[in-house]
Order: structure tokens, then sequence, then C-alpha cells
């Protein structure tokens, strides 16, 4: 009996110290975890830090009054490079990949995808020389162009007759009810 007893008392000691070994252990593999999504996390900004790097000589080259670019690196749960509202380079799932898309209206499409900055620069490149035709087509369909005498506009001449049609309409709807009170005085007689 009392090796019984002796067995059951080793058993709850042992337990607890099974869950706090196990919870240890636990706690060690969410921290690993953990300093491995940090590193992943890290090195995406890392290699769009390079990429906003590589794009420093296009932007520089962008005349001081189009404001239609906003670059910038944004460091939340997905680390994103923005080119201007709707387009921005992000990591692909294997965080090797850069992917350039672009929001519309219809969803999310990636206008380029590449190991390599090179590719996604000039991507970026023809995407901002995009953006500024753009911009100019829709400045020149906006400025007015210079007329030197308006034109007159055409005036309808008034109609005669309206009158005359008032007129005739009223001595046709007058004689349909007299044509109908006839109608019933006769049919009642």
């Amino acid at each position: 009996m009392a090796d019984a007893q002796n067995r059951t008392a080793g058993t709850e000691q042992a337990r607890p110290m099974r869950l706090r070994d196990a919870l240890r252990q636990a706690r060690i593999e969410a921290a690993d975890r953990t300093g491995v999504v940090v590193d992943l996390r890290d090195a995406e900004i890392a290699r769009l830090e390079i990429l906003n790097d590589a794009l420093d000589p296009l932007f520089a080259e962008i005349p001081d009054g189009v404001d239609l670019f906003d670059r910038g690196l944004s460091q939340g749960d997905t680390p994103r490079l923005w080119i201007d509202v709707v387009a921005h380079v992000m990591m692909g799932r294997d965080k090797r990949v850069y992917r350039f898309v672009q929001d519309t209206r219809f969803g999310r499409i990636v206008l380029a995808e590449s190991h390599e900055a090179a590719v996604i620069v000039a991507a970026i490149t023809d995407y901002v020389a995009r953006r500024l035709i753009e911009r100019e087509h829709a400045l020149t369909a906006a400025t007015p162009l210079p007329t030197t005498t308006p034109t007159p506009a055409p005036v309808d001449k008034p109609r005669r007759g309206g009158f005359g049609i008032f007129v005739l309409g009223f001595i046709a709807g007058a004689l349909a009810l007299f044509a109908l009170a006839l109608f019933a005085a006769l049919r009642n007689v």
C-alpha cells in the first residue's frame, strides 16, 4: 500500500514537471518562430530598401511640379514600397520575389514580378512614364481651346399654330362630350 502511494505521489510530481517542461519548450519554440518571422520581415524591409535606393535616379528625373508620385516604405504587417496611391511593390510569398502591383476598381493586378530588382525598376520606369503621359493628356483636355469669336447658336423659329391646334382640340373634345351625352339621353328614353 505504501508502495502504491509512492507511485501516485511520484506520478503527481512528475506530471507538473512534465507540463512545466512542455510549457517551457513551447515558449522556446514560439520565441524561435517569432524570431524567424522577425528575421523574414527584416529581410523583406531590407530588400525593399535596396529597391528604393535603385529607384532614386528615376524619381530624380521627375519634374518638380508633378505631384502624382508619393514614394515611401511602409513597415506594417506586410512591408510595402509605395510608388503612388494605387501602385506598390511587396515581396512574394517566398520573400525573395519582388511583386509590383496596382490596385484597380476591379481588384489588384500584378504589373511585374521578378527575383531581380533591375526588372522591377524597369517596370516601375514604364509605369511612371505612362502615368506622366496620362497626366499630360488630362491637362490638355482640361484646358479650353482659345476661340476667336463665339458662333451664335441657331435660333429655332417659334411655332405658329399652337393656339389653333389648342382650339381645334377643345372643339373636338366638346363635340365628343355632346355626342356622349346625346347617346346616353337617347338610350334612357
